[in-house]
């Protein structure tokens, strides 16, 4: 009898549609897309206000994973694309955004969507993607002012995460409380490989060490490989954690005493800070293009913007 493997690494995709805002006639829809190595995020804008979005798996095909993003942010609301009046793609699949009117790196829509997401006073942010992490430090505008990436091994990414989920036969979700629940923290797990990380883990659940204290080794490794990330940028607070393994408070609480910081929190989806702040740098693009249109100005009189 065949019997379908469960896929302890599958998190759960969503989407939200905000309550409290309607849209009304002559509302500016912006929208950004950010299409990841494993996570895809679509998010819509009325006015400059969260109006709606979605967090998905990415497929095989990038064009066609940031039309499914969308469409799941419209359901319900009665929008199409061709209502968007300015669309950003951003992410590691930024250029493969079918619909969007441009693209911009992550780094700055990151930043600029953890300004949205945590208020002005962040200074120090930690994008924890599928396949490399960054530490950015911005401004009260939410603009870059240094980032360093590191995007050299999976082993400190959500994608680790993922492969040590199938690995242990937990679900991604558990693994953080799982991680926390050890009476004493041990020594961390090879940090350098996420192949080396794995073989680390099995040996240790082979001499007896327990699911949970083999996930607070490997929570503790990804978090001393980030620590030391920030460290090297320059670290300021406030600080904030943007993408999947935000969600993750195994690694979060290690990071914060390692650091000796407290990560601010938000109750919107952590993984929407690209596609956000994207969808934010949309309705500046659209204000200056329509500006053009009404003064009659050209291309070259307009002070580009700082991306």
């Amino acid at each position: 009898m065949h019997r379908e493997k469960t896929e302890y690494w599958r998190w759960a995709e969503s989407t939200w549609k905000n309550p409290e805002t309607a849209r009304r006639p002559g509302a500016a829809v912006t929208a950004g897309v950010d299409i990841g190595s494993t996570s895809t995020q679509a998010v819509i804008l009325l006015d400059g206000k969260l109006y709606a979005y979605a967090n998905m798996r990415t497929g095989a095909d990038s064009p066609d994973s940031a039309v499914q993003a969308m469409n799941r942010a419209m359901e319900g609301t009665g929008l199409t694309l061709s209502d968007l009046d300015f669309t950003v793609g951003t992410g590691y699949g930024r250029v493969n955004v079918p619909f969007a009117d441009k693209s911009v790196t992550e780094i700055t829509c990151h930043a600029r969507g953890a300004n949205y997401l945590y208020g002005p006073t962040v200074r120090t942010i930690l994008d924890m993607g599928g396949q490399d992490c960054k530490a950015i430090g911005c401004d009260e505008n939410g603009a870059v002012t240094s980032f360093m990436m590191n995007d050299k091994c999976a082993a400190g990414t959500g994608r680790g995460m993922e492969v040590i989920a199938d690995l242990l036969a937990v679900p991604v979700e558990e693994i953080g409380p799982m991680s926390l629940a050890v009476d004493e923290e041990p020594e961390p797990v090879s940090g350098v490989c996420v192949i080396f990380a794995k073989t680390a883990a099995t040996n240790l659940m082979r001499s007896g060490w327990s699911k949970d204290k083999v996930l607070a080794a490997y929570c503790l490794a990804m978090a001393i490989r980030v620590a030391g990330l920030l460290k090297r940028n320059g670290m300021q607070e406030d600080f904030a954690i943007t993408g999947g393994i935000a969600k993750n408070a195994g690694v979060v609480q290690r990071i914060e005493k390692l650091l000796g910081v407290k990560a601010l929190k938000t109750k919107l989806d952590t993984q929407i800070a690209g596609a956000l702040g994207g969808a934010l740098i949309a309705g500046d693009l659209l204000k200056r293009k329509q500006a053009r249109q009404t003064s009659g100005q050209g291309e070259k009189n307009v002070r580009p913007l700082r991306l």
